[in-house]
């Protein structure tokens, strides 16, 4: 069961990625994946996530109307499209994927290892 968060990079103020978050060994669709960052001396926060079902979308405010999540559980990839980027920006990015086990009424939860994204002013 892996998740492998690539994508990241250097790039100027106002410049644009695209974050890939690829699944193996894991039965894709039954996980919303979420997008986490944490930039150098600071707490991990969350900036966005895609359910498993109904494709519902969900973003920290200071992200909203810059960066998209995407889904594709054909590839079995979650994307994070990042937009009109600023240096506050600048963090590590992981990818966590979250399952319920109704049965056994528990959650199983993976994280991808961090690709690092940094903003120059």
């Amino acid at each position: 069961v892996q998740l492998q968060a690539s994508g990241g990079g250097l790039v100027q103020t106002g410049g644009s990625l695209r974050l890939s978050c690829a699944a193996s060994g894991l039965t894709f669709d039954d996980y919303a994946i979420g997008w986490f960052r944490q930039a150098p001396g600071k707490e991990r926060e969350g900036v966005g996530c895609i359910s498993s079902s109904d494709g519902k979308i969900f973003y920290e405010d200071s992200v909203k109307g810059r960066f998209t999540v995407g889904r594709d559980n054909v590839k079995n990839i979650v994307y994070l499209y990042m937009n009109n980027l600023t240096p506050e920006d600048t963090a590590v990015y992981y990818c966590n994927g979250e399952d319920y086990i109704a049965s056994e009424r528990r959650y199983v939860e993976v994280w991808g290892q961090g690709t690092l994204v940094t903003v120059s002013s």
